[in-house]
């Protein structure tokens, strides 16, 4: 008699949303689409924009989700949260680590307490009143201007006179109602793979490398086609190589990450500044963390499945208690 063929897993794949990063996430969630194993997946696609409804309505025969949501709404706690209610596992950080992440208040604070090294920064709220000449006297010229809960480099400039200093807290203002004003590092982009629960497995460094059309690693560097040279491993010695992953591995615990994270870093002379960490990282195929997972030896369609095994990994079976 032939053996009956496994079970395949019921995955609720979560994209678009109603963040700036819509079209962002709808691609991501296309690709990964294609690339989950049809042998071993039953996927149903739900974009919360429009179908909240039916994710309730189905949650009791949903084994797994994978979220592809990024910004506001889906990456900072909100739809994990929402998750956990209707008690369906999910690739990645819960409420507390996507939540801190997500703030960059949050996050520089907790970085600080684990020494962790960070660009000085001071925050605005639309309430405060601008100084901008006192501004640029304590953390000098350039700066980064860039909204606290935001990604994807969405609202962010790079000041480099305090005339303009207005204009670019405006934009930032559009996203949100505090701004992060920061120390502009001139060096080299860098960004640290993170995957893992209890035991963390740190990916090759990858070197971002904007084209010259581009200020640093905006929103058109990160998605136009060839606007950007991306290199993994980093062309970087293999002492600081290995302190750019430890960072990387230390932001991930400091933010209470679980499942994967991506934590960018800028290294100047051989110094490494943590930016920031993403806890749901761009996951076309040509995204930062597959290409490092590639580089690692993990393709695309494995890395999928790492992941849906990592949401599953400690939980009790369905009906089996908290």
């Amino acid at each position: 008699m032939d053996a009956k063929p496994p079970q395949r897993l019921r995955i609720a794949l979560l994209a678009g949303g109603v963040s700036a990063e819509r079209e962002v996430s709808l691609n991501s969630g296309r690709q990964v689409l294609a690339a989950l194993d049809p042998a071993r997946y039953e996927v149903t696609c739900y974009d919360p924009k429009t179908d909240l409804a039916r994710l309730v309505a189905d949650a009791a025969r949903i084994d797994a989700a994978l979220i592809l949501l990024h910004g506001p709404f889906g990456e900072d706690g909100t739809i994990q949260g929402m998750l956990d209610l209707l008690g369906i596992p999910y690739q990645g950080s819960g409420v507390l680590g996507s939540a801190v992440a997500m703030n960059k208040i949050a996050a520089k604070r907790l970085y600080r307490e684990a020494g962790i090294p960070v660009p000085g920064d001071l925050v605005l709220r639309r309430s405060d009143p601008l100084d901008a000449e006192a501004v640029t006297r304590r953390l000098g010229l350039p700066l980064v201007v860039k909204p606290v809960a935001g990604g994807s480099s969405v609202g962010v400039s790079i000041v480099r006179r305090t005339e303009d200093l207005p204009a670019a807290l405006a934009a930032a203002f559009a996203h949100d109602r505090e701004v992060m004003l920061e120390c502009f590092i001139e060096g080299i982009e860098i960004t640290g793979a993170v995957i893992g629960n209890d035991e963390l497995e740190a990916l090759p460094l990858i070197e971002i490398i904007p084209g010259s059309g581009y200020e640093f690693f905006d929103y058109g560097a990160k998605y136009t086609a060839g606007a950007t040279e991306e290199i993994c491993p980093a062309r970087i010695d293999p002492e600081l190589a290995a302190e750019g992953r430890r960072l990387a591995v230390a932001a991930h615990r400091a933010l209470f990450c679980r499942g994967y994270s991506r934590t960018d870093m800028i290294l100047r002379g051989r110094e490494i500044f943590v930016l920031e960490t993403n806890t749901i990282p761009g996951m076309t195929a040509t995204s930062l963390l597959p290409r490092a997972a590639a580089a690692a030896g993990i393709g695309f369609g494995r890395l999928l499945d790492r992941l849906i095994a990592l949401s599953l990994e400690g939980r009790p079976p369905r009906g089996g208690g908290p």
